[in-house]
């Protein structure tokens, strides 16, 4: 795909999206973020913003498109819990009306972004797409339901599907409710992490690799299909040693009641031709590094706590 393409990202002023926008702007695409900007606007100044929402936007927008991006969600278990209803506006709804958007107006290719928590308990050593689905939230469930919807135009729409892995790293949109990232905070300001449980395993992908993906993704505009992305099988409590190596702290272990651990494998997307660069103990230095520079969190870095004060939710 020629460089210049136009690409229209929705919920880019996300965690993700920020770096994608950037990182796709700095390649020479033409891009355009439509997001409500719940958590403020921390996009870069050249990137073009459309602030509205993905359940009530014109369609008539997408004819200025080549590939559509939707990142836009409720992003985590506490936040969909809250309002299942908004969960679902959100999520297959909103899917249906962007897949008939994109294909009434022309659109090359829709990327969504699930989520590889979608697989639930699963004790196999490498979760490949091929095996079956157990979501166990409103959040899994429905992004189940989105990719359900997304299948559906697969014959008449070039689809690809991307179920992360935890992401991890640092963003200029911080997020600071993810089990990584939460122990790095926790290392740096309380010098003491605390790991509920700590034998479940949780699959990683670095943020900066999630971006390369998309890019990877519309570079090669006739792969499609669902591809988990994340490189790395950890437990809890192994992430939280690594941070402690990096970050000096204390662990503190106590009692829980998640009982979510999967493990998945990328060999699909890496047979496709993409491969990581990054890691986990990248992203530990990389958000140390930050706190070094003096990013302090805030209340607006937790996604649950912001909606609750803000009234979103």
């Amino acid at each position: 795909m020629k460089k210049n393409n136009k690409i229209l990202i929705l919920g880019g002023g996300g965690y993700i999206g920020v770096k994608l926008c950037k990182y796709l702007y700095e390649k020479k695409y033409n891009i355009t973020c439509l997001d409500t900007f719940w958590y403020g606007n921390f996009l870069d100044k050249n990137i073009k913003v459309i602030k509205d929402n993905i359940i009530s936007f014109d369609l008539k927008i997408l004819k200025k498109f080549d590939v559509v991006i939707n990142l836009a969600y409720l992003s985590n278990d506490p936040s969909c819990e809250i309002d299942p209803k908004l969960t679902w506006n959100y999520g297959p709804l909103a899917c249906n009306r962007i897949a008939d958007g994109c294909l009434q107006f022309g659109v090359k290719k829709l990327i969504f972004a699930s989520s590889g928590s979608i697989y639930g308990l699963k004790k196999e050593k490498k979760v490949t797409e091929e095996l079956g689905l157990d979501p166990l939230t409103e959040y899994n469930k429905s992004k189940h339901i989105c990719e359900k919807v997304l299948e559906s135009y697969e014959k008449k729409l070039k689809i690809a599907i991307i179920r992360p892995a935890t992401v991890c790293g640092f963003s200029p949109r911080m997020r600071f409710d993810i089990v990584l990232n939460i122990f790095c905070k926790q290392a740096f300001f309380d010098k003491k992490i605390k790991i509920f449980g700590g034998k479940q395993f949780r699959p990683l992908v670095h943020i900066d690799d999630m971006v390369r993906c998309y890019y990877f993704l519309i570079k090669n505009i006739n792969i499609t299909g669902t591809y988990n992305l994340g490189f790395e099988n950890k437990s809890v409590l192994q992430l939280s040693k690594d941070v402690q190596r990096i970050i000096p702290c204390k662990l503190e272990i106590k009692k829980s009641n998640d009982i979510r651990s999967y493990r998945i494998s990328s060999e699909k997307i890496i047979n496709k031709g993409f491969f990581p660069v990054k890691n986990h103990l990248h992203a530990i230095e990389d958000i140390k590094k930050a706190f070094e520079n003096g990013f302090v969190p805030t209340e607006q870095n937790t996604n649950l706590i912001w909606l609750k004060r803000k009234k979103k939710l």
